[in-house]
């Protein structure tokens, strides 16, 4: 027996209007110039991981470079870590700058 016109349109409208009105996961910011470096080795604010792949993107567009080098990445990520323990106070983008400087 085929399924009424008027059942199929109820049924996606209805779809549409759960799909519509569910609930969006809650959106997280971060101001990464108020991220210290406490807050970063110990996972306060989010996975040191992805926090060191966001600076490396903005530090290499500052400087209009376009490729990751994964390696390197992972060996700056671990030079941050150690200068952070070091430095618990200090404030991820200056202990960034500082790693930065020749």
């Amino acid at each position: 027996m085929p399924i009424p016109r008027t059942l199929k349109a109820f049924v996606v409208s209805l779809a549409f209007a759960v799909s519509v009105s569910a609930p969006l996961g809650a959106q997280v910011t971060i101001d990464v110039a108020k991220i210290s470096c406490d807050q970063f080795v110990l996972f306060k604010v989010a996975n040191p991981d992805t926090i060191t792949v966001w600076l490396h993107g903005y530090y290499s567009g500052k400087r209009g470079n376009t490729v990751v080098d994964v390696e390197r990445l992972k060996a700056n990520r671990k030079k941050l870590r150690d200068y952070c323990l070091q430095n618990p106070d200090v404030m991820l983008v200056q202990a960034v700058e500082d790693l930065l400087k020749p």
